[in-house]
């Protein structure tokens, strides 16, 4: 699984070709590496696309009107994996392990959920796109059910040894942190070495969240995405 994966990234960068080329001439992917601003556009986000975009450091979310950002964030957000902080409350709820976590039972009922706000970046054209990085082996959801019920979870994207975390939700209390511990000890069990937060807010802050300039952040995109791990 491990290979294969990687190797389906490969490829499917090499089938991106036309569409990548398109972009080029849009210097959309030029213009994020010299600056943070976001860049619009309609276009259709086929699995090709969005894994040389997340390669790349680039990401997207749905804008005003259904248009679609591209973001690469100045400074970025990560979750050093082997530093992750587990703040006192949560140790005590951990302890008495008050849901069980599951992964990719309920991958699209993950992303209803993180959708379900007030404002909320994703779109049907998001969800479409990233239920089908999900049945291609690319997108992944970390859930925390309590019985038969979903209450939690999160959800991103894996490529080599980088974890592209997107959105989390919860509807009982700890149930999207303990998701993300979840997360966390999965990765460093097997061997990944970045966890991309995108920016950091207070609450990831809380985990050991850091901002980093966007240039480290390349250098540790580049020297982990190409690693052999398998999130499953």
């Amino acid at each position: 699984m491990k290979n294969s994966h990687l190797g389906a990234l490969f490829a499917l960068q090499k089938a991106a070709g036309f569409a990548l080329r398109h972009l080029v001439s849009l210097k959309i992917f030029a213009n994020l590496c010299d600056s943070s601003k976001t860049n619009s556009m309609s276009a259709y986000l086929n699995p090709e696309l969005l894994l040389h975009a997340y390669a790349q450091g680039v990401f997207p979310m749905a804008m005003e009107k259904n248009e679609i950002g591209w973001f690469s964030p100045d400074p970025r957000g990560v979750l050093p994996i082997h530093e992750f902080h587990v703040p006192h409350g949560l140790a005590r709820r951990l302890k008495n392990h008050p849901f069980e976590i599951r992964i990719n039972t309920a991958f699209e009922q993950v992303m209803k959920g993180c959708a379900k706000r007030k404002e909320t970046w994703i779109n049907r054209e998001i969800l479409s796109a990233y239920c089908t990085l999900h049945s291609l082996g690319f997108a992944h959801s970390v859930e925390t059910w309590n019985g038969e019920k979903l209450v939690g979870g999160l959800y991103g994207v894996a490529l080599g040894g980088v974890f592209f975390g997107e959105s989390m939700f919860h509807t009982e209390t700890d149930a999207s942190k303990i998701a993300l511990h979840a997360l966390a000890v999965r990765l460093g069990e097997r061997g990944f070495g970045l966890l991309d937060t995108q920016w950091v807010t207070p609450h990831l802050a809380t985990f050991g969240g850091i901002s980093i300039p966007r240039a480290e952040y390349l250098r540790l995109l580049s020297e982990n995405v190409h690693k052999d791990c398998s999130f499953l």
